[in-house]
């Protein structure tokens, strides 16, 4: 019989955020899934868990994931960790879970912090829906075509963000964008958390120094939905002549004006006599 995944959050930067549940599981696995070994290692210490751990990370995804299910196929239950937060989301977490999946192998979830609904809980923006875009990529044409590919996005949008490339995703996403209304979170849960609450213009010019530290989550308003131009009876005319031009009776051309433009039939029609 082959034994489980489980997928195990971890505190975000506050210890007391772990729940019991979490240690009790990891508590209970067989050898455990890490992200960065020595990061886990210390929260283990910390709760007194001893359990065999393997590293799990960008690099060598793929063949640990090989190894991770072959002993979980053989009966072994193994708990995936990432350095902080939620495995699995924007973190290579990703591709063991779906690996599992493929097998057939139990995957459960032990919930815990995640950096994106936190920020966007104490951001003062619209929660009700909105998108994770995670990290822009390095690359400046690839950046520029993510940030294009969003701009017409109407939901809030989420990123993630390391302070050395802060000024520059901030003066891109003006350049993209045009002003909006942006909230900087800084170092969730720990000592110096910090709820920037302004525009993309002020952030720029704020960060533009390049001096930013800790880790940021970047939560900004969607785009402003197109204001629609009231049409006007004017407007149901002229589209009445268009209608005229192509051959259609007066009656038939100022029929159509109105379902398209929703002005009665007979205003159009006295104003095209």
């Amino acid at each position: 019989m082959s034994g489980k995944l489980w997928v195990v959050g971890t505190p975000i930067g506050n210890l007391s955020d772990f729940s019991p549940r979490a240690a009790e599981v990891l508590s209970s696995v067989d050898f455990i899934a890490a992200e960065d070994t020595r990061v886990t290692l210390r929260l283990l210490n910390h709760f007194g868990i001893k359990k065999p751990l393997i590293s799990y990370y960008e690099h060598n995804k793929r063949e640990h994931g090989g190894i991770i299910c072959e002993r979980i196929l053989a009966g072994e239950d193994c708990a995936i960790v990432s350095d902080a937060g939620m495995p699995a989301i924007s973190d290579p977490g990703e591709q063991l879970v779906a690996q599992c999946a493929a097998l057939g192998i139990e995957v459960l979830a032990v919930p815990g912090p995640s950096a994106v609904v936190t920020a966007l809980a104490v951001s003062g923006l619209p929660t009700g829906r909105f998108t994770f875009e995670g990290f822009l990529s390095m690359n400046r044409r690839s950046r520029r075509q993510h940030l294009e590919e969003v701009r017409q996005e109407r939901r809030t949008m989420v990123f993630y963000e390391a302070p050395h490339k802060l000024a520059a995703t901030l003066q891109d996403m003006l350049d993209a964008w045009g002003d909006r209304r942006i909230a900087l979170v800084r170092e969730l849960t720990k000592i110096h958390e910090e709820v920037i609450r302004t525009t993309l213009s002020q952030a720029a010019q704020l960060y533009a120094d390049g001096h930013a530290k800790g880790e940021f989550v970047l939560v900004i308003e969607g785009a402003q939905e197109p204001q629609q131009q009231e049409t006007t009876l004017d407007d149901a005319l002229a589209l009445a002549k268009s209608y005229l031009a192509e051959g259609l009776s007066t009656s038939e051309a100022a029929k159509r004006a109105a379902q398209e433009t929703g002005f009665k039939k007979n205003d159009i029609y006295r104003a095209l006599l």
